[in-house]
């Protein structure tokens, strides 16, 4: 038999216990051409896209109050804790590309192949809130935005955001490449707002270039060590691993080993290279922070409202304030976009549930809404800072869960057959896994405890 016309899942990977009949995001699946006999370039191009979708979950509303807080206070000391857990990132993202593409099965479906039914149900569950709880930051991250800018009432912005449900169904039905290309330019708006935030506040060079290295003052003081903590237990959002491991196989790539290799190293350079946006972006806001705010009778600001505020006075001109405000809502609604496509993974990945894509969505979007909408009616739009934080709690504690399988997964030869993670990169990955759950649950801790 020519195993070559087999479903993707059968070439060299023999150790999974179901056949995998079905295909991760059926509608766009391998629906972007790999050009044949093509240039590395051209290539590249074509395999470019699926890591800035990952991307945008690491710059996030989420993440801007450890880099606002992180800056203001320590200046730029932390900026060594943002690289190492980028660096984290970038593995842990290639080893989700690399379990899509070598399997042919997304993170959730290779799940459901490897556990039992309860256990493949919790796993869902858990994801499904983690999910709900990082759309609810990022649609709390629009409707801020929407505020600072227009002065639209929080209320009204959490509302407003569900229409973007109709984008993506939009985008998809014209092409996936549509997709990604609305990302990526809100990606540049992102990085060009804070490149002008960078250039008013005139940070120093030499200060910058000194807080890239690792220091002992960060395991010394206290308060450093737990803004730190926060940095790094927040590095990996759950939800993107089971993205990545599915959008990697929109490309029309040869099903062969040959075809498989070329592809996961073409899917490692668009990840490892989109990362370094989201690097950038993140050591954006905390120099702005460090710039503008240490050393000043403002070394405690970490509310995104805050900084809104004091940018304009302190920086000379209000191009300022309004510059955080627009990256603010790109930052909200790109992690939006990918997290509706992620919540269409999960679902059918867990338990091969298909229904329609609009109606996918608007189920997601509706789980975030609601206790949104709920919280501001109750107390106002001081009850969002509680609700973002909360957020970020659900999604450290589902984090384990996410990071262990993938892990797993992709070190076990039945399963991965050659492609098998390489001993190095197990011992790496392992150590990567034990250190981000273990500084997620200090952080949960630490969290309660201080509330």
């Amino acid at each position: 038999m020519d195993t070559t016309k087999e479903h993707p899942q059968a070439i060299g990977t023999r150790g999974w216990r179901l056949p995998a009949a079905e295909v991760s995001l059926p509608e766009v699946h391998g629906s972007i051409a790999v050009p044949e006999g093509s240039g590395f370039w051209r290539k590249m191009l074509a395999f470019a896209g699926p890591g800035y979708l990952v991307a945008v979950g690491y710059m996030d509303p989420g993440n801007w109050a450890t880099g606002l807080a992180g800056g203001a206070q320590f200046g730029y000391t932390l900026l060594s804790v943002i690289v190492i857990s980028n660096l984290m990132a970038i593995l842990l993202q290639a080893l989700a590309a690399r379990l899509g593409i070598a399997s042919g099965r997304d993170l959730a479906q290779a799940c459901r192949d490897s556990y039992s039914t309860p256990v493949t149900f919790f796993l869902w569950v858990l994801c499904e809130i983690a999910i709900a709880a990082c759309d609810l930051a990022e649609v709390l991250g629009a409707a801020i935005a929407l505020n600072l800018l227009f002065g639209l009432p929080l209320i009204w912005g959490v509302l407003l955001t569900t229409l973007d449900v109709l984008v993506v169904l939009y985008l998809q039905h014209r092409g996936f490449r549509y997709v990604e290309t609305l990302v990526i330019v809100l990606i540049l708006l992102i990085a060009g707002s804070f490149a002008i935030e960078i250039y008013l506040a005139r940070p120093s060079m030499g200060s910058i270039a000194s807080g890239f290295l690792p220091t002992s003052r960060i395991l010394t003081n206290p308060d450093m060590l737990y803004v730190a903590i926060g940095i790094l237990g927040a590095t990996v959002m759950p939800h993107n691993l089971y993205l990545h491991s599915s959008i990697v196989q929109t490309r029309n790539y040869a099903t062969t080993a040959d075809g498989k290799r070329e592809a996961i190293r073409f899917s490692t350079i668009d990840s490892s290279v989109a990362l370094m946006s989201a690097l950038f972006i993140n050591a954006a806001i905390l120099i702005m922070a460090a710039a503008t705010f240490h050393g000043t009778a403002y070394e405690d600001v970490a509310d995104i409202n805050d900084a809104y505020k004091l940018l304009s006075p302190l920086l000379g001109t209000s191009l300022a304030s309004t510059l955080f405000a627009v990256a603010l809502l790109c930052s909200g609604q790109n992690a939006t976009l990918t997290g509706t496509l992620a919540g269409q993974i999960v679902m059918e990945g867990f338990i091969n549930l298909r229904i329609r894509p609009w109606l996918r969505r608007l189920i997601t979007r509706l789980v975030a809404v609601v206790p949104a909408v709920v919280v501001l009616m109750m107390y106002g739009e001081q009850g969002s800072g509680p609700l973002l934080i909360l957020s970020q709690v659900i999604l450290s504690l589902q984090l384990p869960f996410a990071v262990f399988p993938l892990v797993a997964f992709t070190s076990d030869r039945h399963k991965m057959g050659e492609f098998v993670n390489p001993a190095w990169v197990k011992l790496l990955a392992w150590s990567i896994a034990f250190v981000i759950a273990g500084l997620n649950v200090w952080l949960i801790y630490q969290t309660y405890a201080t509330m």
